[in-house]
């Protein structure tokens, strides 16, 4: 069987570098595949090697990774008609009309380093191909990723502290999640199943990019404590080989409150912060995304994330169908009362609900009357606010914090010109007058 010339692109990640292509080329580089990775995020489209590859294959995780791609492909069609185009990861099974209408073959969701090799594997052989959609969820003996030929971790997102900035590196300890969240794009796909990547193969990845000069690592799994039993002994093991190393991971309101006994080991084994997808502090938007924790449930776990001096990075959907302009300026009111007036990026302060393709949203009977239908551009179900003034405040802070990240204004000035757009009232007395760095954050927003 001849080798396959494969060319891996990933379009945006976060300001990671990218598991998604680290991940697939160990696995087709050791079956003897020639294998070109392209992260566009912070480095060109390589125009040779996608004109002389045999399969070009997109990671798309995200909604916006997947925008991305739709602009980038008719260019790597005209360099290469030929090539086999190939779509993996959670947006290519979910979005498989546009995809194909794109000129992409192959689709494959969930744990997808086997389906690609399989796809290269006929490749070589020649083999005749139909339009085929593929989502595996069998668990999977991973391999270490394999980071050649991505640019280097200095290219990528920063972690700022007090004391200031660390080289970041990223891996994964597992994919899927165990929840069931409305509105989560892992759901569809995934549906309740969490898969591990081996302890052995997580540390190993950390242990390669410590020596490429990481200074902190970010775990990118949806849910850290999907499987504590597994997540503690990796920190615990990483700790103990690098004391000195921090890291930042994801885990849900429920998952601190349940494991309540684990957040002081978490603090202790290096983490900085914990980035928690809060959502609403509205109980009946909660409940209708099904988020499994409560108002009263993220304060507590504020709380006890307080008591083991261990920040929360929260994360929001503040523009839903329901939200009015007084909720929004309570939400802002809410922010300062809790102290997290300057510790949530701005951009947190302005993301509108996205319905993409397959969201379990859909099946709730008010949320399909309101939407209109779907936006193949745009990749979702677009939605109005019944108050258009709602829709008009959000545009008006979006605009607000792109230009003022351009003049990298604070974060808590920032907060306070959002609070004088939504009229939250008199600026409370209590609230931060000026910047802090004692909260660690990426220089790279959680985003989509």
């Amino acid at each position: 069987m001849d080798e396959v010339r494969v060319l891996l692109v990933s379009t945006y990640e976060l300001g990671r570098q990218p598991f998604g292509l680290a991940s697939p080329a160990a696995w087709l580089r050791a079956e003897g595949h020639q294998v070109t990775v392209a992260d566009l995020s912070c480095s060109p489209l390589p125009a040779a090697a996608a004109a002389d590859a045999g399969l070009i294959a997109f990671f798309l995780p995200m909604h916006t990774a997947t925008r991305l791609f739709l602009r980038l492909i008719d260019r790597v069609r005209a360099l290469n008609p030929s090539a086999h185009l190939c779509g993996y990861g959670l947006y290519a099974p979910l979005n498989e009309k546009v995809l194909r209408s794109a000129g992409v073959k192959t689709l494959i969701g969930g744990e997808f380093e086997p389906g690609l090799v399989e796809l290269a594997r006929r490749l070589s052989a020649g083999e005749e191909f139909v339009k085929s959609t593929q989502v595996s969820l069998a668990r999977q003996q991973f391999r270490v990723p394999d980071r050649a030929g991505l640019p280097a971790l200095g290219a990528y997102a920063r972690l700022v502290t007090g004391e200031g900035t660390r080289r970041v590196g990223y891996t994964e300890a597992s994919r899927g999640c165990r929840h069931l969240c409305r509105h989560c794009p892992v759901v569809p796909v995934y549906q309740g199943t969490f898969r591990i990547v081996q302890q052995d193969v997580v540390l190993e990845d950390i242990r390669r990019q410590v020596a490429a000069g990481a200074e902190h690592i970010t775990f990118g799994d949806p849910d850290f404590w999907n499987g504590p039993g597994h997540a503690m002994p990796i920190v615990e093991a990483l700790h103990q080989e690098w004391p000195h190393l921090t890291f930042d991971a994801t885990i849900k309101i429920e998952h601190l409150l349940k494991h309540r006994a684990l957040v002081p080991e978490l603090r202790a084994a290096g983490c900085l912060f914990v980035t928690s997808a809060v959502e609403s502090l509205d109980d009946k938007v909660l409940e209708k995304l099904d988020k499994g924790h409560t108002r009263a449930g993220f304060e507590e776990a504020l709380r006890l994330m307080s008591s083991a001096s261990l920040a929360m990075a929260p994360t929001f959907i503040p523009f839903t169908p329901w939200t009015t302009r007084e909720s929004f300026a309570g939400f802002l009111r809410a922010l300062v009362a809790l102290g997290l007036a300057d510790q949530v990026s701005p951009i947190q302060l302005a993301i509108r609900l996205l319905v993409p393709e397959g969201s379990l949203l859909m099946k709730l009977p008010e949320v399909r009357s309101m939407v209109q239908p779907f936006d193949w551009k745009g990749l979702c179900y677009p939605w109005r606010n019944r108050d258009g003034d709602v829709d008009a405040l959000c545009a008006a802070i979006q605009e607000t914090i792109k230009r003022e990240e351009r003049r990298r204004t604070p974060r808590i000035d920032i907060f306070r010109k959002i609070w004088d757009l939504a009229k939250a009232g008199e600026w409370p007395v209590e609230a931060p007058m000026a910047a802090r760095a004692t909260v660690p954050y990426l220089t790279e927003p959680w985003y989509c």
